[in-house]
């Protein structure tokens, strides 16, 4: 595939980098890690402004970076369009001249109306003559894509655009790039330190950690099926522990797990016998139903002591003790207050062994 964007980096220093992605134009793709991952030096090296040591950058059919062939184009000749974190507006420019600063391929008599046009497309259109300080965070950030946008990128590099803008305009925000990556077809490379936001926006995601490619899926493969342990902690899953792996049935697989013995779903690619770690969202601990009536094939009861109720809104997150392990879970409050949940309560829930992923230890 030549559309899009591929890189492929590699360097031992100063900022380790073993990094392979792949952005399909129309495509949003996150890259999720830890401070540190090498996030912000991927985004970087799309753009030029930083050149790793080795490996190779294309997009849109160009080559960006090659250092077998001793290419590196310089920033001002890539088409990149970058939105960071706090805007980085001119202070002394009004909202139409901050973006019209990216129309310089244009005559100077076309640059206003154009960047007037794109501050439509992104609903501003009554405030070009405003200075950024007399603009919301919301409306600075509008100004930043669109002047990323002006220059008819071949790649938008997002760099946690959303974090300094508040809950109820960021979810403005969404709505409104979910509709222009529709429209422009262009590879969007996202780098969030929130899953919640990588997980509502991303096609795909990246997950990296020391400036290496750990593994890159959708969320919901990610969340389903991480490749390692270490994945499942990056992705925050609360439910992690470990086991030995009894035996193989056609419909499921058996699991040693303290004093209980848990169907999960058919994984026959691990040996009989091994240590396994496993892994289960939330979402994959219930409460029993209060009939008792059984649930699906895989259900497996569990007795747990309430160790800690934290309210969330319309939620709770529940902290449970089976033993000496921990689970969590989330349980709508209108749920929590008809079981009468507690600290210190005994209750039985259900672990749905079709949502437990095992993995070698």
């Amino acid at each position: 595939m030549t559309e899009g964007l591929h890189l492929d980096l590699q360097q031992s220093s100063p900022i380790p980098l073993a990094a392979q992605i792949s952005c399909a134009p129309g495509e949003v793709l996150a890259l999720v890690g830890p401070s540190g991952s090498g996030k912000s030096t991927l985004l970087r090296s799309i753009a030029g402004l930083y050149q790793p040591a080795n490996g190779s950058i294309r997009c849109g059919g160009e080559t960006w970076f090659d250092s077998g062939r001793g290419i590196t184009v310089p920033t001002m000749n890539r088409r990149v369009g970058m939105v960071f974190q706090h805007f980085a507006l001119f202070p002394h420019l009004s909202a139409r001249h901050n973006v019209a600063e990216a129309l310089l391929d244009y005559p100077p008599v076309e640059r206003l109306a154009r960047a007037q046009a794109w501050l439509e497309r992104v609903h501003l259109h009554d405030l070009g003559e405003r200075l950024p300080h007399q603009l919301s965070g919301g409306q600075q950030q509008r100004v930043a894509v669109a002047r990323a946008l002006a220059r008819e990128p071949k790649v938008l590099l997002l760099d946690e655009p959303f974090s300094a803008v508040d809950r109820s305009t960021r979810e403005a925000l969404y709505g409104e790039l979910a509709e222009l990556r529709e429209e422009l077809r262009m590879p969007v490379v996202l780098v969030t330190h929130d899953l919640d936001e990588a997980t509502l926006l991303a096609d795909r995601m990246c997950i990296l950690a020391a400036g290496q490619t750990l593994q890159a899926d959708t969320p919901d493969r990610l969340m389903q099926a991480p490749a390692t342990a270490e994945v499942a902690r990056l992705l925050g899953m609360r439910n992690m522990s470990s086991g030995r792996l009894l035996g193989h049935a056609v419909d499921h697989s058996l699991l040693a797990w303290g004093e209980y013995r848990l169907k999960v779903r058919a994984q026959p690619q691990l040996a009989v016998g091994q240590q396994v770690a496993w892994v289960m969202p939330t979402s994959g601990v219930l409460l029993m139903p209060l009939n008792q009536r059984p649930g699906t094939p895989l259900d497996n009861r569990v007795a747990v002591r309430i160790e800690r109720l934290l309210s969330l809104g319309e939620q709770y997150r529940v902290t449970l003790l089976a033993g000496a392990e921990r689970l969590s879970m989330n349980v709508p409050r209108h749920v929590a207050q008809r079981y009468g949940l507690e600290v210190g309560q005994a209750i039985d829930v259900r672990l749905r062994g079709e949502t437990i992923h095992l993995m070698p230890s």
